[in-house]
């Protein structure tokens, strides 16, 4: 039987981004807060310092930072009529599971939404018409706007020590920034990294070419910098180990460096570890939540936590998994499209493609998760008329590197034999012309 514990005004199911800083928040205004994080809690000095966090084997292949799949995982299918599968393998769906969840291994890309996402809807009925979206596409408008958001935007940015350069402060568009981006108040927290040659390249190439190319903003500080909230950040080293590890000099963005130990000097918030949240409690009507119940990892006890609010921030699929298995809501049915629960859920997709150089030594292994140089010429420009492609919404393009690693890393060429002498000669010859 489950122990009942002492209720708390708010529990947070999930400590990354979210939970970080709600669970800040939240203990700032006065409230008693519990954080349940099933994963651990790591340290920059003793679980990601040099050389221990260059593993790739370890980081990479057997996802350490990342939720294990074996032991829990997400089913899948195309439509309800199929049979619905397990998710065994991990691919660029990355949901961490420690403290501070999947900001400690992202690489950082930072972005803001404008009125082009927020107000999707009416912005391409307004100027295509009212037939322009089908029918059967559910897209509709976030009920807020870029302006009311722009100051919490600026706020993390601040917090998160990005990088980057502005393209239009206050309605003046600034050269070498994004023209496209929505109106800033104020310049981003830290100029934008180094460019790498490929960046470079890529840059004069669309100059050349009428686009407008400018370095993507990325939470990976390219200088020592201390936030509004007194968290320290390092330089960042350009090491090449940045999406799927955590940061060896403090120099990324990451909840379990910033707003979590932040919370944690206060009195009124406590984080349990290895907390596996199972159920969303609700009282005998039915209409109310009153907590939640979880299992300790360590010993298997149960316990259950009453509280206030319950605000779930495990990720948008564990959200709704554990809605779902708490019969919270009616769950979406895309056929008569009826229910909210699980509802337009959507994922970033991409292209890419791998070029060689001759001649040209880009030392590939020296990035960060911020060196891509981006133009957004076709994404939130409206001069980039729709109509004639039929399509809603846009798209980035950039060169670069995110992660390129030493021993992971091996582009040849197509037609390269995949083993022997010639494929040692590519591979090598190829690392350092990519």
């Amino acid at each position: 039987m489950a122990t009942k514990l002492k209720e708390v005004d708010a529990v947070v199911v999930g400590l990354g981004w979210t939970g970080g800083i709600l669970g800040k928040e939240l203990a700032e205004a006065g409230l008693k807060v519990v954080a349940l994080e099933r994963g651990a809690m790591r340290s920059t000095d003793k679980d990601f310092a040099v050389p221990y966090i260059r593993d790739e084997l370890r980081y990479v292949v057997r996802h350490d930072l990342m939720q294990n799949t074996a032991r829990d995982t997400l089913t899948i299918r195309n439509n309800p009529s199929q049979e619905a599968l397990p998710m065994r393998r991990l691919g660029s769906f990355l949901p961490g599971e420690v403290v501070g969840g999947s900001g400690v291994h992202w690489s950082g890309h930072t972005w803001r939404w404008t009125d082009m996402e927020f107000k999707v809807r009416s912005l391409y009925e307004e100027r295509y018409g009212r037939n322009f979206i089908p029918a059967d596409m559910t897209i509709a408008d976030w009920g807020i706007t870029y302006a009311e958001l722009e100051p919490y935007y600026e706020k993390f940015e601040r917090v998160a020590a990005v990088s980057g350069k502005a393209g239009n402060l206050r309605g003046q568009i600034v050269p070498g920034g994004n023209p496209f981006e929505g109106p800033r108040q104020n310049e981003y927290a830290l100029p934008p990294l180094a460019t790498i040659l490929s960046g470079e390249m890529f840059a004069a190439a669309a100059k050349n070419s009428g686009y407008h190319p400018f370095p993507r903003p990325s939470a990976n500080a390219s200088r020592a910098y201390t936030n509004p909230d007194g968290a320290h950040f390092g330089a960042c080293q350009y090491c090449g180990y940045c999406q799927r590890f955590g940061c060896e000099a403090d120099a990324k963005g990451s909840p379990h460096m910033t707003v979590i130990p932040i919370a944690l000097r206060n009195p009124n918030f406590e984080l349990r570890t290895y907390a596996w949240v199972t159920r969303v409690l609700k009282d005998s009507d039915g209409k109310r939540i009153t907590g939640v119940s979880y299992t300790n990892l360590l010993n298997g006890e149960e316990f259950e936590q009453p509280a206030g609010m319950v605000l779930l921030c495990a990720y948008a699929l564990n959200n709704v998994h554990l809605m779902l298995l708490s019969r919270i809501g009616e769950p979406y049915d895309p056929v008569p499209q009826t229910g909210v629960i699980g509802k337009n859920y959507c994922y970033q997709t991409g292209t890419a493609a791998t070029l060689f150089f001759e001649g040209r030594h880009f030392n590939p292994f020296m990035n960060a998760g911020g060196t891509n140089v981006t133009i957004d010429d076709y994404n939130t420009n409206w001069e980039f008329d729709r109509a004639p492609h039929g399509f809603i919404g846009g798209y980035n393009v950039s060169a670069g590197f995110n992660t390129v690693l030493p021993i992971g890393y091996r582009p040849v060429p197509s037609g390269t034999p995949q083993w022997g002498k010639a494929w040692k000669a590519a591979t090598a010859k190829c690392t350092r012309a990519r």
